[in-house]
């Protein structure tokens, strides 16, 4: 079964590299040509050419210490905690430029934790062992995405309809629910991306769980089965995560407000 396993996975050769490497070039020079970035400049074409080496180092790193960490707790935990704190780092930078973005820590980490934790404590996922790292790792994955769209797509609509937001406040409304009448429905684009996955998980892509668990020698049955159960709980951490995100926002924690200027000092022109 592992050499099937192994037939069937990409080799790791020459070729590879040189498929990788012309890929890569081809995302970067599209991003640069159609001038995919939100000022229309070529900036984005940068940030895929690190975002690929990026990866590529990180995924040798994680490969070779990935079978030491498994086997030690202290070290799993501190995997994980790092894995918390790349993905919030990477969320809240993606949200706003200002000193607010570590409040995206929250909506990543808050929804992860307790589906994680009962999960251990049910005996489904074990504490040592593989298991751990890919399962708690695209729950992270899911709290990222969902809460980098809400946050932006919330902000985004608070810039363009901040006269709405005025009027709002001028009815009486507090800042707060005048907020939410304007980013809750635009927040709510967040969740697409996790419902399409689900609803056409086997008809049009077969994730990853799935695919791997086969390759690994599980039943097909056992195989569709786990990836019912990352599909199921994506969604909830995303839920939770787009309603936190939401609530970030509309209670002003999370923001894009600017610092002041600098109060003029007395006697100068």
């Amino acid at each position: 079964m592992r050499d099937l396993a192994a037939q069937a996975l990409l080799p790791v050769d020459t070729a590879l590299a040189v498929a990788l490497l012309v890929l890569l070039l081809v995302a970067a020079a599209t991003a640069a040509v159609f001038r995919l970035a939100p000022d229309a400049s070529r900036g984005r074409a940068r940030e895929v050419l690190v975002a690929g080496v990026r990866a590529t180092a990180q995924l040798a790193a994680v490969s070779l210490a990935i079978g030491w960490v498994v086997h030690h707790t202290a070290a799993l935990f501190a995997f994980l905690l790092l894995m918390f704190a790349v993905a919030a780092r990477t969320a809240g930078r993606r949200i706003t430029p200002n000193g607010t973005w570590w409040w995206a820590a929250l909506p990543v980490a808050s929804p992860v934790v307790p589906v994680v934790a009962c999960l251990t404590l049910a005996g489904l996922l074990p504490v040592r062992g593989i298991a751990m790292i890919p399962v708690t790792g695209i729950l992270i994955g899911g709290a990222l995405t969902a809460t980098v769209l809400a946050g932006r797509r919330c902000l985004d609509e608070l810039r363009t309809r901040h006269g709405e937001f005025e009027a709002g406040l001028a009815l009486g409304l507090a800042e707060r629910d005048a907020r939410l009448e304007l980013i809750r429905p635009a927040a709510s684009d967040a969740l697409l991306p996790g419902l399409d996955q689900t609803r056409t998980v086997g008809l049009v892509t077969l994730p990853g769980a799935f695919v791997g668990m086969l390759l690994g020698g599980a039943s097909p049955v056992l195989a569709g089965a786990v990836q019912l159960f990352v599909l199921i709980a994506l969604m909830a951490v995303q839920a939770l995560a787009v309603a936190l995100t939401v609530e970030l926002v509309a209670r002003g924690r999370l923001h894009r407000a600017e610092p002041g200027p600098s109060p003029r000092v007395p006697g100068r022109a």
